[in-house]
């Protein structure tokens, strides 16, 4: 199933194929005119009892890198999603998405970051009284785009995760792999430029879960820039992607091969 993923033809998502790019790096911070989709330097968020916090994170990925994002319970995989959407502050260092330092965002000016990334959460958080394609569309609604813009969307997107058959099924209509293809869909239709999933096939069984991996590597290679948290080893190793494990708040890239 994972290979019909892979091999799904492009739709018109406002998408296009990116180049090769070399490894994830960690480059000096070059701004708000950076050619990084994501570049953090010094980051830090500390928490009592040293719980689940980052200390002094430097990472920076590429236009079109995909990162998995490793770690133990509590290491700070979720901390440190939290801090690249703006969901939380650091104590110190730099964030800059998109060439936008996001610690210094408030109100509008983060919600418009927001709208140019998107974010997956392993719980899918559906609104359980609206349908695939109300989910889907509500953030393009929420942003005053007309209803046949929506329409002109939203079709090909739920295409590409494989949905097209379920626009007007609820989410409880739905299997848990199908409720996080809705999840997807929803943070890809306003044409992200980087994908941010938080354990998104942690409530998978292996079939859903190489189907996500499959979407997520589609994507990818669209040119979306993909990071992923996840503690399944198998999903990594299957990914065949850079690998940046967290261990008590500290990064560091990895081979795939030693974690």
């Amino acid at each position: 199933m994972t290979q019909a993923f892979l091999r799904t033809r492009s739709v018109s998502l406002g998408l296009r194929r990116s180049p090769r790019r070399p490894p994830v790096d960690s480059p000096p911070l070059q701004g708000a005119k950076s050619d990084y989709a994501l570049n953090l330097r010094g980051v830090s968020r500390v928490y009592p009892a040293n719980h689940g916090g980052i200390r002094d994170v430097d990472l920076a990925l590429r236009q079109g890198d995909f990162l998995f994002v490793t770690g133990p319970s509590g290491s700070g995989k979720t901390t440190l999603m939290k801090l690249i959407y703006g969901a939380e502050k650091p104590d110190q260092g730099e964030i800059w998405v998109a060439g936008e330092n996001v610690a210094k965002l408030r109100g509008n000016s983060l919600s418009h970051l927001r709208r140019r990334l998107g974010v997956v959460f392993q719980d899918y958080k559906l609104i359980p009284n609206w349908t695939v394609e109300e989910n889907v569309s509500f953030v393009l609604r929420a942003q005053g785009i007309s209803h046949q813009k929506v329409r002109q969307r939203l079709l090909p997107t739920l295409k590409l995760v494989g949905l097209q058959d379920k626009a007007k099924n609820y989410p409880l209509q739905l299997s848990g792999g199908e409720q996080q293809r809705v999840s997807i869909a929803r943070a890809i239709v306003g044409s992200p430029r980087l994908l941010l999933a938080d354990e998104p096939t942690g409530n998978l069984d292996h079939e859903n879960a190489m189907q996500v991996l499959g979407i997520l590597k589609k994507l990818n290679s669209l040119g979306i820039t993909v990071m992923v948290t996840t503690h399944d080893l198998n999903l990594i190793k299957i990914g065949n992607a850079p690998v940046a494990q967290i261990n008590q708040g500290q990064l560091k890239i990895v081979s795939p091969q030693r974690i």
